[in-house]
């Protein structure tokens, strides 16, 4: 019996079913089966490990932590060249893993996977931080006894002290009335992001890009994989109705619109939902109503 094999969607939703065997580098780069449908995702693990092993080989075994992160940003910023592509941030590619190592430019969270996957591989403690408006990733170093944490801007190669941290964050804090009696400790917004979380901010990232284009194909493609990787995030399954809608597709159009409602409670855009459902099933031809 032949079997067909899995599509896109197919493959994203068992990457990313269970969170204890969720790996982030494997789904990220398999986000760009979107647009890139044969694209083989051991092929990109793969080339991954080669430059794994080629920093390892450069590394004495017996370097202390420090020495290793030292080492490991010479190879990626320096000689390897990446970086953040601030002549197209906005190019899709920027999120498409296979295209960050092509041409050593991406956006902070696309560097930050292949960062964090690198630094991983020769025994670095990384994790990726879901830092407002600037993703960054944070080391912890453990030497003996003692132990401290590094944050790096995977954009420019640039470690940051605490003040740069706390400037970075001002103008986000401000807009929030987080300040003052009401300031938030810096530490709350250095939380390590789950493996989840990574890939819904890069998902929201080509959300954002497919959105503003009004590329209603594209968009569509990204809101069935967050619908798939948060289940429970109502507002993604609104916001995939109504791209539905735009695409002339009434009943899954309908049917996200009326999960939506039922779960959003008191969400300030309920009516405005309703009135969008009620008009789309006006539009029904009459014998499926």
């Amino acid at each position: 019996m032949l079997y067909a094999a899995p599509t896109a969607l197919e493959y994203f939703a068992t990457l990313v079913a269970d969170d204890a065997s969720l790996s982030l580098t494997e789904a990220a780069i398999s986000i760009a089966q979107d647009e890139y449908p044969h694209l083989d995702t051991q092929a990109v693990l793969a080339e991954i490990d080669t430059l794994a092993h080629k920093l390892k080989q450069r590394i004495p075994k017996d370097a202390v932590p420090v020495q290793r992160l030292r080492w490991l940003n010479r190879f990626f910023f320096h000689e390897m060249g990446f970086g953040g592509n601030v002549n197209d941030y906005y190019d899709p590619g920027n999120s498409h893993l296979h295209r960050v190592l092509e041409t050593r430019r991406g956006i902070p969270i696309s560097l930050s996977v292949l960062y964090i996957e690198l630094a991983t591989q020769i025994g670095l403690t990384a994790r990726g931080v879901s830092f407002p408006g600037h993703f960054l990733v944070k080391l912890r170093l453990q030497t003996g006894k003692q132990h401290g944490e590094v944050v790096i801007d995977p954009f420019t190669g640039h470690s940051l002290s605490r003040e740069e941290l706390d400037e970075l964050i001002a103008p986000y804090k401000a807009t929030r009335g987080l300040q003052g009696e009401f300031d938030a400790p810096l530490g709350l917004f250095l939380q390590a992001a789950p493996a989840r979380d990574v890939l819904a901010r890069m998902l929201r990232n080509l959300k954002e890009i497919h959105r503003t284009a009004e590329d209603w194909p594209r968009l569509l493609a990204v809101q069935q994989r967050l619908v798939t990787l948060l289940p429970q995030a109502w507002e993604e399954r609104r916001d995939r109705g109504l791209t539905c809608a735009e695409l002339g597709f009434d009943e899954p159009a309908m049917q996200d619109l009326s999960d939506y409602l039922e779960h959003a409670g008191d969400a300030p855009d309920r009516a405005a939902i309703a009135e969008r459902l009620a008009g789309l099933a006006r539009g029904r031809p009459s014998f499926l109503r």
